[in-house]
């Protein structure tokens, strides 16, 4: 259901830094009316077409029942809605008053002035109960300056999947807490476990959010950085080097078929078809691997992010809302982030769409909460703790110039990790070694220094 950290598309964030205009405008899906700035009480949202966004807007007459706010719905895919929100925030058009963005955009946007801070808002509104949000959370939605300028709507982090019935056939156990090495050895003793099976499922499709998004954690906890504190491009580094070896030796020699072109939801099929015996991936794929009518429902383990020199290595990503600071209604903006992200709207979900659909992986009262416990036994504990122990500002052995754990949040590292991951599938495809996929990953990533280096 939650597609976001797998395949995002570009982000043309330097391009409307830089004042430039993107391609006209993209149809949208629209509730009510709009398409100028809304007034009154009425407030016009962007957002992502992801399942549970839609089952937000089938569910906004109640918001506007107890508010009397009428919402107006721009529903788009992925790929335009990123585009649409860069153009309209970074012209501070104000068209839109709320939109989908991510952990990685909003500290971007803060920066250069598009969103509406909700410290604000938080402090009028303790029915809220901001400090409910999952920690790690809040950080990757405070800008520099110490304030928020987001609030999640789901969030995930990354885990190790592994099919307990084929571990149990083979005599193999999963340590509590897996090293990569221990993760390899478990790769070749699973691989053709049952006719067909291979010993994992890595992402190896080009993209930053693709490849980039895994390779990048195995990266960190091997002890590399894309970027040293002073902005040195460090991908031509030991580590770096050791970690990209790591990972494409892994992927072709124990990996699944066609490794090169599969991505977050080749590897979920390959993973529900019992084609792969293990799989590091985002935490939301158990919510579909678990669903009722899944063939390896009850059949799966799970287990933190792999490690090496870090204590933990997982991801951190998050669909939240941010209020653009153009907005003529900001005030009712908030009222719908605020009803949105509360612990009373996924109430609401649980009991009209089922706990399986509840918009978890942002707050610690889901995780007490026992239907949804109920639903989500199998992995909900280990979700949770792979968020908390996220460490966005910190996820490596030495400091960074900028956070991210999958990316190094500039508006640049779109372009960037896209082309990094091109060159590092073209190795995992037998195309060109390592050595060289990295010795053209680091001129480019030079370029980039050359532009932040003495800032």
């Amino acid at each position: 259901m939650r597609t976001q950290s797998r395949r995002r598309p570009r982000v043309t964030l330097a391009m409307a830094a830089a004042g430039t205009l993107l391609a006209p405008l993209l149809s949208g899906c629209w509730v009510g009316a709009g398409g100028t700035g809304s007034g009154g009480k009425s407030i016009n949202v962007l957002m992502v077409n992801n399942p549970q966004m839609t089952e937000l807007q089938k569910l906004a007459p109640r918001f506007t029942q107890e508010t009397g706010i009428k919402v107006n719905f721009t529903v788009l895919p992925e790929n335009d809605v990123r585009d649409k929100i860069s153009q309209d925030f970074a012209n501070q058009a104000g068209q839109y008053d709320v939109a989908t963005l991510s952990n990685y955009e909003i500290p971007i946007y803060a920066r250069n002035g598009w969103l509406h801070e909700m410290n604000s808002y938080v402090a009028k509104d303790p029915a809220y109960d901001e400090q409910d949000v999952l920690a790690p959370m809040r950080q990757s939605l405070t800008a520099a300056d110490g304030k928020l300028y987001g609030q999640p709507f789901y969030g995930e982090s990354s885990f190790l999947m592994y099919r307990k019935d084929v571990f149990a056939a083979k005599g193999l156990t999963m340590p509590a807490h897996p090293t990569w090495q221990q993760v390899a050895g478990l790769a070749a003793q699973a691989d053709g476990a049952q006719p067909g099976m291979k010993g994992i499922c890595l992402r190896g499709l080009p993209g930053w959010g693709e490849l980039m998004a895994p390779l990048t954690t195995v990266v960190n906890t091997f002890g590399g950085t894309w970027f040293d504190k002073n902005w040195k491009a460090h991908l031509d580094s030991p580590e770096f080097e050791k970690a990209t070896k790591f990972y494409v030796d892994l992927v072709r020699g124990h990996g699944e078929s066609g490794a090169a072109q599969s991505g977050f939801a080749e590897c979920l099929n390959d993973m529900t078809q019992g084609k792969v015996a293990m799989w590091y991936d985002a935490t939301s794929a158990a919510g579909l691997l678990e669903a009722n009518g899944s063939p390896v429902k009850g059949k799966l383990g799970y287990a933190p992010a792999p490690v090496e020199k870090t204590p933990a290595s997982g991801w951190l990503y998050t669909w939240a809302w941010g209020i653009q600071k153009a907005s003529r209604n900001p005030d009712q903006a908030w009222k719908f982030v605020s009803w949105a992200s509360s612990k009373e709207y996924e109430q609401l979900v649980g009991r009209t769409s089922g706990w399986s659909n509840v918009p978890a992986g942002k707050r610690a009262s889901t995780y007490t909460n026992a239907d949804y416990r109920r639903t989500a036994a199998a992995f909900q504990d280990m979700t949770k703790q792979a968020i908390e122990n996220a460490r966005p500002g910190d996820p490596g052995v030495q400091p960074r110039p900028a956070p991210g754990i999958q990316f190094v949040d500039i508006p640049e590292f779109t372009d960037l990790g896209t082309k990094v991951s091109q060159e590092i599938s073209a190795a995992i495809a037998g195309r060109q070694s390592v050595d060289s996929a990295l010795k053209n990953s680091q001129q480019l990533a030079e370029k980039i220094s050359k532009e932040y280096e003495g800032r």
